[in-house]
């Protein structure tokens, strides 16, 4: 340490590291300490145990004790898991369990969980199990009897919905949209008239033409895009679909994983669309559509007259 001119002292590089040391070690103090406070093992079973969405330290203490005395723990990248359980001090052997092994770890596991083990089971990505064959685990395990119990936490879902500024009433988890633009679009018409906020996984590589997707499909409603909740570089972007649209396709794709949360149709209303707005529309989607069909999908996005859109998208279609 060194003193300071009032006759405080300074922190040193070197108690600085010592500090920082000692936190990594009282979080594993804590890990160790909450298990032996639980005083005996759990009941055997399946726990479906929420883990970190990117900091290490939203955790919780349940899951850490079910981590710490679980027989074996399975997920679906085991070197993103071994470093949780690094950062507090936990032995518990890993097992890969993942899309393209499923079929062949789920009866292994199933066996395991049959002999009155513990088996937690936790998704890289936090809450629900996404885009992971975890429901079938936990389908299979229930058809056999098997004692099931989720230890919740940390899910990119709620957490984005917290924090978007838009109605959490109701809400639809829609998961990740079809990376296909034409199977996009379809996805987005078939969710348009949900009368609920949407929220939606995208691919940084994709979210310019998946926001202008929305924007077409949607029409100009309320958005907000998530980039590395929970993480260093967090972001969020807020404003209609057609601005964040053009806002992301003049950059470079950006990097992390995103959350985008749409707000439901009526709720925030929109002005009127303009016949140049509203042709705009029709030429997008007549580009995919024939002329009944881009009509329907532009009144649902604008409120339009379907009649009135679906004669004007004859007189675009007509040659000239």
């Amino acid at each position: 340490m060194t003193k300071r001119r009032n006759g405080g002292t300074k922190p040193t590089l070197k108690t600085t590291v010592r500090a920082t040391r000692a936190t990594s070690g009282a979080d594993a103090a804590n890990a160790k300490g909450s298990q032996r406070a639980a005083g005996s093992k759990p009941a055997p079973g399946l726990y479906v145990t929420a883990t970190p969405i990117g900091n290490l330290g939203d955790v919780s203490g349940r899951a850490l004790e079910v981590l710490s005395a679980a027989d074996v723990i399975a997920c679906e990248d085991t070197r993103i898991s071994a470093r949780l359980l690094h950062r507090y001090a936990i032995s518990t052997p890993l097992t890969p369990y993942h899309e393209h092994n499923a079929e062949r770890v789920r009866p292994r596991l199933l066996r395991r969980l049959g002999a009155g083990e513990v088996v937690a089971l936790v998704a890289d990505g936090g809450t629900p199990l996404v885009s992971d064959p975890g429901y079938r685990l936990v389908r299979a395990a229930i058809a056999a009897g098997v004692h099931v119990t989720s230890l919740p936490g940390p899910s990119a879902v709620t957490a984005m919905l917290s924090i978007a500024g838009l109605p959490t009433d109701r809400f639809l988890f829609a998961g990740f949209l079809p990376s296909r633009a034409a199977a996009r679009r379809r996805s987005l018409a078939e969710l348009a008239a949900v009368p609920a906020s949407l929220v939606v996984f995208e691919s940084p590589r994709r979210i310019a033409a998946s926001l202008a997707d929305m924007a077409a499909v949607l029409g100009p409603r309320e958005a907000a895009v998530g980039r590395e909740l929970t993480k260093r570089f967090e972001e969020v972007r807020r404003g209609r679909l057609d601005g964040l649209a053009a806002a992301y396709a003049g950059q470079p794709a950006p990097r992390g994983e995103i959350v985008v949360v749409i707000a439901p149709p009526g709720r925030h209303p929109a002005p009127p669309a303009e016949t140049a707005d509203a042709d705009a529309l029709l030429r997008a989607a007549l580009e995919r559509a024939p002329p009944a069909r881009a009509a329907a999908e532009v009144a649902r996005a604008t409120g339009l007259p379907r009649r009135a859109l679906y004669a004007r998208a004859l007189a675009l279609r007509a040659p000239r």
